[in-house]
């Protein structure tokens, strides 16, 4: 039996999660041991829920809204629990992107987060984040949330070449990785271009940034370094900006011939093998 502690619902998300959880587990006369039985879990898992000490899923929350007959509660609620476990300098950035009605953004190193697989974003993390890594990947996955809704932003994102070829988490991850890149070929709202090696000198040697237009608020570009995160709706910047992005665009291969580079490499440096795509 976990250790029962008194949680404080107002000190974050995951805490008011805990808590909630609790209360309507009693109030429904369930044990742990018998919740988990109706989850498929450990009642282990449900203690460890219900002091904060884990990270829900969306898939327990679910199961759990179904179980409780809570009217979708926990599945609300999981969404303000994995932004949270974003690093905080980030978190101002999260908020604004899940607004964005645009989003273009240039990346010199990774797959921007929005289109990592998990596996992908899992070996991206564990560089250094050892003690917390899946639930960096669980809010990863969440981000990405905002290109399933029924209006999701236009994104357009232009990759250097470098990126496809830096393996990332060994050739299976990169294969599935390039293979999720390939499944936006026709979405009607995401553009993938790769800016090619030939391309020599261009505006983005500076570093990877994000541009982020809205409906009624002015535009920002982010930008961030090793542990801090950058905005700015600066005019001035934002006009330089927005025609490096143009000229970057410019330069890089069209939808059509990225994708045929994408598949090019995923065969000849990490091996092709038919097969479902890995999310």
């Amino acid at each position: 039996m976990v250790n029962i502690r008194s949680l404080d619902p107002s000190a974050s998300p995951l805490d008011y999660y805990g808590s909630e959880l609790r209360r309507l587990r009693e109030e429904a006369n369930l044990s742990q041991a018998e919740l988990g039985s109706i989850l498929y879990c450990t009642a282990s898992l449900i203690g460890q829920i219900e002091t904060a000490k884990k990270v829900p899923t969306r898939q327990f929350s679910e199961r759990l809204d179904a179980a409780l007959l809570t009217g979708g509660v926990f599945t609300r609620l999981v969404g303000l629990v994995l932004k949270s476990q974003l690093p905080t300098w980030f978190q101002p950035y999260a908020e604004m992107e899940a607004k964005a009605t645009y989003i273009s953004t240039y990346q010199s190193q990774l797959v921007y987060g929005l289109l990592q697989t998990d596996t992908y974003a899992r070996a991206v993390l564990s560089v250094e984040k050892l003690g917390q890594v899946e639930e960096m990947v669980a809010a990863r996955m969440e981000r990405q949330r905002i290109l399933e809704r029924e209006h999701p932003p236009v994104l357009c994102v232009v990759l250097d070449e470098a990126v496809l070829y830096r393996e990332i988490g060994g050739a299976e991850v990169m294969r599935n990785q390039l293979a999720h890149l390939l499944s936006f070929r026709d979405h009607p709202w995401v553009q993938v271009q790769v800016l090619p090696f030939g391309v020599g000198q261009h505006p983005g040697l500076l570093g990877s940034f994000n541009l982020l237009r809205f409906e009624d608020d002015p535009d920002i570009l982010y930008t961030e370094s090793y542990d801090s995160g950058h905005m700015t709706a600066n005019s001035q910047v934002i006009r330089e900006m927005s025609v490096s992005y143009a000229r970057l665009q410019a330069s890089a291969l069209s939808r059509e011939a990225s994708a045929a580079l994408i598949e090019r490499v995923m065969e000849e440096r990490y091996g092709h093998q038919p097969g479902p795509r890995v999310a």
